[in-house]
């Protein structure tokens, strides 16, 4: 699946996954590198989920004055 299709919350469910492997010291060193590289790309794609919410909220805000 493309990142930029994935739901915020699966990304975001899916760093928590991350996370735990990591403080659980589950990988090993070549995994590490894989599984950041992953993590970088799905904090971008909450990043610009966000933003755009953030850009629409903003809109929608300046529209009720």
């Amino acid at each position: 699946m493309e990142l930029e299709k994935l739901a915020y919350k699966d990304a975001f469910r899916r760093l928590q996954e991350i996370q735990q492997l990591i403080e659980g010291n589950k990988l090993d060193v070549d995994e590490l590198s894989t599984v950041l590289k992953e993590a970088t790309a799905l904090l971008k794609v909450c990043k610009d989920k966000l933003f755009v919410v953030s850009e629409e909220t903003t809109k929608i805000l300046e529209g009720l004055s």
